[in-house]
C-alpha cells in the first residue's frame, strides 16, 4: 500500500532514504484536494485508490452522543486497502457512494449504542440520518496516531460526505494499491511526479510506501522514548538525592551509635557496609512499591481507557535493579561520612 499525506512530513537523502521526520508537518492543517485524488486515479499501475476525508461533527443518537472519535468520508475500496474485514453486516459498494449509510468501528458500536451489532440503527451527523450498514472487526491501533485508530471511526460514502459539507471536504490522506506489488517503488515515483506536476513542482505532500510508513512511526516512537528516558533520568537523580539526604540525616542522628560501635571495635569497612546496606534496602523497597503502584495504574488504564499498556516480569526486575543501583550510588557519600567519624568526637556528640 502507498500512502499520500498532506504536508512534507519527511526529508530524504539523495538515495531516497528517510533521514528525518518533520513532526510539525504531521499535524499540518493543509489538506489534499479533490484534484489530487482524481490525479491518482489516472496514474498507470494503480489498482485501488481511496481518499480519507475528515468530516467535522459529533455523531449522535436519540439517547447519547459520541465525541471521542471521527468521521471519515471515503470509497468502497477501504476494506481491501486496510486489509480489514467487516465483522457484522457489509461495507457500502460503489453504487452507495451518495447514500446516507455508515460503517462503524467496534468502539463506536459500544459507546454509541451499547451493543456489538447495531445494524439498521441510525446515527445523526450534522442534522442528517445515516443508517448503520456494518461494523468492522477490531483494528490494531496506536494511541499516538488518533486519526489511525479506526476503532473509533465512522466511515460514510465519499459523495455523501461532500453533500454533508457542501463540497468542503478536507482530504488528509489518500491510500493507493498497485496492480503489481513488485512495482510499488516505480508506482510511488510515478505518483510523486504526478502530484508534483499538479502542485506546481512544490512538494507539499508526502508519498510513503508501507515500510516507510512504519519507519516514520518508529522515528516518532524513538523520539518519545528519548523524551520519556530523559524524564526518567531526572526522576532517578531527584530520588537519589532524596535517599542521600535521608541517609545524611540518619548518620547525623546516629553519631553516638557510630562512636559506640567504633569504641567496641567496629571497623570503617563494617560501618561503611552498614550504611550502604541501609541505602540499598531503602531504594529496593521504594522500587518494589513503585512497581506495585505501576501495576495498579496499568490495571486502571486498561479499564477506563482504550490503551493496553504491558508490564512484563523482566521489566519489573530491571526497574528494581535500577532503583538498587541508584540507592547504592547516592548512599556512598553518607556511608563514607559515617565511617570516617572520629570515635571520641562521636561519643561526645549530643
Amino acid at each position: 500500500m502507498i500512502t499520500v499525506r498532506a504536508g512534507k512530513t519527511i526529508n530524504r537523502n539523495k538515495s531516497g532514504d528517510i533521514v528525518s521526520v518533520n513532526l510539525q508537518a504531521t499535524i499540518a492543517t493543509n489538506a489534499l484536494s479533490e484534484g489530487d485524488y482524481q490525479q491518482l486515479k489516472g496514474v498507470p499501475g494503480v489498482s485501488l485508490v481511496s481518499p480519507f476525508s475528515l468530516i467535522s461533527g459529533i455523531a449522535k443518537t436519540d439517547e447519547r452522543e459520541f465525541n471521542n472519535g471521527f468521521v471519515v468520508a471515503t470509497t468502497e475500496a477501504v476494506p481491501q486497502l486496510l486489509n480489514q474485514k467487516v465483522e457484522f453486516g457489509s461495507f457500502f459498494s460503489a453504487r452507495d457512494l451518495d447514500k446516507q449509510v455508515a460503517i462503524i468501528g467496534p468502539r463506536v458500536a459500544q459507546d454509541l449504542f451499547h451493543e456489538n451489532v447495531p445494524l439498521g440503527k441510525t446515527i445523526q451527523l450534522r442534522g442528517q440520518s445515516f443508517t448503520v450498514l456494518g461494523v468492522f472487526e477490531k483494528f490494531d491501533s496506536s494511541p499516538l496516531a488518533p486519526n489511525s485508530d479506526y476503532n473509533s471511526a465512522i466511515f460514510i460514502p465519499y459523495d455523501a460526505g461532500k453533500q454533508l459539507t457542501s463540497g468542503q471536504t478536507q482530504i488528509y490522506q489518500i491510500l493507493a494499491k498497485p496492480s503489481d506489488p513488485k512495482q510499488t517503488d516505480a508506482l510511488a515515483s510515478s505518483i510523486t511526479k504526478a502530484l508534483l506536476s499538479a502542485h506546481g513542482n512544490q512538494e507539499d505532500f508526502t508519498v510513503l510506501k508501507q515500510q516507510e510508513t512504519l519507519a516514520v512511526a518508529n522515528k516518532v516512537f524513538d523520539l518519545l522514548t528519548g523524551l520519556i528516558a530523559g524524564v526518567a533520568a531526572i526522576s532517578l537523580v531527584v530520588g537519589g538525592i532524596g535517599i542521600m539526604n535521608i541517609m545524611f540525616v540518619s548518620v547525623t542522628e546516629r553519631t553516638r551509635e557510630v562512636g559506640i560501635r567504633k569504641a567496641v571495635g567496629a571497623t570503617n569497612r563494617q560501618l561503611l557496609s552498614q550504611f550502604m546496606t541501609e541505602a540499598a534496602v531503602l531504594s529496593v523497597v521504594g522500587g518494589i512499591l513503585g512497581v506495585a503502584v505501576s501495576i495498579v495504574v496499568n490495571y486502571l488504564i486498561r479499564i477506563f481507557t482504550g490503551l493496553q499498556p504491558v508490564i512484563t516480569f523482566p521489566i519489573m526486575l530491571v526497574a528494581v535493579a535500577v532503583a538498587l543501583v541508584v540507592g547504592v550510588f547516592f548512599g556512598i557519600a553518607p556511608a563514607v561520612k559515617a565511617a570516617s567519624k572520629d570515635p571520641i568526637d562521636a561519643l561526645r556528640y549530643e
